[in-house]
């Protein structure tokens, strides 16, 4: 018996939703008393440590991520090797493996979970429902548990070491790749909305697309990316990809400066991972401003110049 762990990656870069998914895929191992293996699929295997060993799946057909051909060949590792539990990452591509593999099990599939308390048939469970809006404590009964970790939701574990690989080959044919990546377009290099340490975001407070060039500058000084509120996409200030929250990109950065945002659930959703946030509002009663680390209360119109101003003085002296 065993723990499987799912290692998300994209041609061998490994997300930092699925170090945490190893955390809590550790913490599960320990509970119930077995080892943990970790399942790296694709054509290369990936260094994964704290493990017992990675079962690395491959397949010509697996060249690239294909949804159909890596749930399917998490199911067939599966079936073999009859795990107590399997965990995954909680991000898009984790989640729709699971997904595939639990449908071809026929097992029920606990999505974004928070916690987990092993102990008998019957696993306690708290995970992420609604968007992030509300947390719900479940039952989960099955011969094999299938659950992915919410995001940010456990600590990283390091991705590195030398546990053993042992190789699977999966029986494959081209009806279970039917959606698969084929190319590729690079859109944006370097800091991502996703992945910037500092995230300056604006809403309806900066008042038009011409007022978000002070948060660009300011976010270039601190080597970060701007983000905006549903409000600015709807206005046509900035595009969906632009968008933090429920609806759209969730981030996670060190510091999360908020411009004129309101604070609506919808938003708060997608950035309460921050580990700081600041905000700046003409409205001391808001949302943003009552659940921030710190607040400026001022016109984001004269504040946002006033700190870029003094970041250049200081870095000038």
């Amino acid at each position: 018996m065993s723990v499987l762990v799912l290692i998300d990656h994209d041609r061998g870069a490994v997300s930092d939703v699925a170090r945490q998914a190893v955390t809590l895929g550790r913490s599960v191992a320990a509970a119930v008393g077995v080892p943990l293996r970790a399942v790296v699929i694709g054509p290369e295997p990936v260094a994964v440590d704290g493990v017992e060993s990675v079962w690395h799946v491959t397949h010509p057909l697996l060249d690239d991520y294909a949804p159909g051909g890596w749930g399917e060949a998490l199911a067939q590792l599966v079936s073999r090797e009859s795990p107590t539990a399997v965990v995954a990452p909680g991000t898009d591509r984790g989640n729709e493996v699971l997904a595939h593999s639990a449908a071809r099990l026929d097992l029920p599939m606990a999505a974004n979970v928070t916690q987990v308390e092993t102990g008998g048939d019957v696993w306690a469970l708290q995970r992420v429902r609604w968007g992030g809006s509300l947390l719900e404590r479940a039952d989960l009964e099955a011969p094999i548990r299938l659950i992915s970790a919410a995001p940010h939701a456990f600590a990283p574990a390091g991705i590195g070491g030398s546990a053993p690989v042992e190789e699977f080959t999966p029986d494959l044919d081209e009806s279970h790749v039917i959606d698969r990546v084929v190319e590729r377009v690079t859109i944006q290099e370097g800091t991502t909305l996703a992945t910037a340490r500092v995230v300056v975001s604006g809403g309806r407070g900066v008042g038009s697309a011409e007022g978000f060039a002070p948060l660009e500058e300011l976010a270039a000084l601190l080597d970060g990316a701007v983000g905006c509120s549903r409000v600015a996409t709807n206005n046509g200030w900035r595009p969906h990809s632009d968008q933090v929250g429920q609806t759209g990109t969730r981030v996670a950065p060190d510091v999360y400066i908020a411009c004129g945002i309101s604070g609506a659930i919808q938003h708060w959703v997608g950035m309460m991972a921050s580990k700081h946030v600041i905000a700046i509002n003409t409205d001391p009663e808001a949302p943003m401003v009552t659940k921030a680390d710190y607040a400026v209360i001022g016109d984001v119109a004269e504040v946002v110049p006033a700190i870029v101003a003094e970041i250049r003085r200081r870095r000038s002296a």
